[in-house]
């Protein structure tokens, strides 16, 4: 499982403090709120326009402690190729944001899933990216991408979540361009 980019080591078993990776989350998502506004406000009316009815959807998931919420996504599943075009860069996740604004996810952790049969990732909140995501993004098999989770779910600190939003825009090129 090669990453993009060495992962910095964890520092002794220091706890990541929840303030400072809240505090990330928050500046990250504001910021990425306000760089992405116009594409997203332009992929929603193009959404609209085309398939008519709602842009967004909200989609169920469990959370920090299996507490249930909704993800917030562009509603690309029968939007045709510009559904596949909002996929392929991302844009359809970008949403989200909200959910990092609101403390139901976090910029880095494990995706969203509405299981919980993997109770591990229950110890953290959520991310819109993750180990997976840097590693091979979705070209992992179900067990490998589990055992990224977990390793993430254990060993998380506040410079591997940078290292990860570090790698992020390079795994999606990779991904686009595959």
């Amino acid at each position: 499982m090669p990453l993009l980019l060495p992962l910095p080591a964890r520092p002794g078993r220091r706890p990541v403090r929840p303030s400072a990776k809240r505090v990330l989350d928050l500046i990250g998502a504001a910021i990425l709120l306000v760089v992405l506004a116009a594409p997203l406000a332009a992929a929603a009316g193009l959404l609209f326009a085309t398939r008519g009815g709602r842009a967004f959807v909200r989609v169920p998931a469990a959370g920090l402690a299996g507490r249930p919420f909704r993800t917030w996504r562009l509603r690309t599943g029968d939007a045709g190729r510009l559904g596949a075009a909002l996929e392929r860069c991302a844009l359809d996740s970008a949403p989200q944001l909200i959910n990092v604004l609101r403390g139901e996810m976090s910029l880095v952790g494990p995706r969203p899933d509405s299981r919980t049969d993997r109770p591990e990732r229950l110890f953290v909140r959520p991310g819109m990216t993750g180990l997976w995501q840097v590693s091979a993004r979705s070209d992992l098999p179900w067990e490998e991408m589990a055992l990224l989770d977990r390793h993430y779910v254990e060993n998380h600190w506040l410079g591997m979540d940078l290292a990860i939003l570090a790698q992020t825009p390079r795994a999606a090129y990779r991904q686009r361009h595959a």
